[in-house]
């Protein structure tokens, strides 16, 4: 039920970015600006970015339902809710621009280097394996908690390198707003893992 309804609010979030960012017939082929090219570095990050995303939203639906703390299941919602609308935002611009929101180009190529996934599920930097996975699919209460908080603040780090790449190079004033965004919100959220992981008796 819970993959269910994460599947459900992804799909919808993405119809509504769709809306959002779609232009008005009524507006002029002329002044809309170009739409960035399939290699563009505007493309990579919405494609990379959207899969980052993806098990971001995916991991904290696991802790979700693995601990009963208020405090990291309130975090757990806040990373949903964010990172699955900024997902949705991506993935409608790819649309809107006509491309593909999957590419055979090797992740991060975009910022000028590569990364080889390593069969072991990380498709990227900072993103968890599969094994850390069902690591934290295994655990329950402040084992759940403090592995969660260990894996996001690695997903967040290398996420927020992304988006500083993305805002200082791409050529959309969508993905530049919306990659310095996610570079503050991503480094509140490192500093309020760290505060939550000693609360814990540990640190990322």
């Amino acid at each position: 039920m819970v993959l269910a309804g994460g599947v459900v609010l992804l799909l919808a979030l993405g119809l509504v970015a769709l809306m959002l960012v779609r232009p008005s017939s009524s507006a002029g082929s002329a002044s809309s600006p170009a739409a960035p090219s399939d290699t563009s570095v505007d493309a990579g990050f919405a494609r990379d970015m959207s899969i980052h995303h993806q098990q971001a939203v995916e991991m904290s639906f696991i802790v979700r339902d693995r601990t009963s703390d208020e405090a990291v299941r309130r975090l757990a919602y806040d990373i949903i809710n964010t990172q699955a609308n900024q997902r949705g935002m991506m993935l409608g611009w790819l649309e809107m621009w006509g491309l593909a929101k999957s590419s055979a180009a090797p992740p991060m190529e975009w910022m000028g280097h590569t990364f080889t996934p390593r069969g072991d599920g990380s498709l990227m930097p900072g993103m968890a394996t599969d094994a850390e996975l069902d690591a934290l699919r295994a655990a329950k209460g402040k084992d759940a908690e403090v592995l969660f908080l260990k894996l996001m603040t690695s997903h967040h780090r290398a996420g927020a390198e992304m988006a500083r790449a993305a805002a200082d190079s791409a050529a959309t004033d969508a993905i530049r707003n919306l990659a310095a965004g996610m570079v503050r919100g991503q480094q509140s959220e490192i500093a309020l893992m760290a505060d939550m992981l000693r609360e814990r008796g540990s640190t990322g």
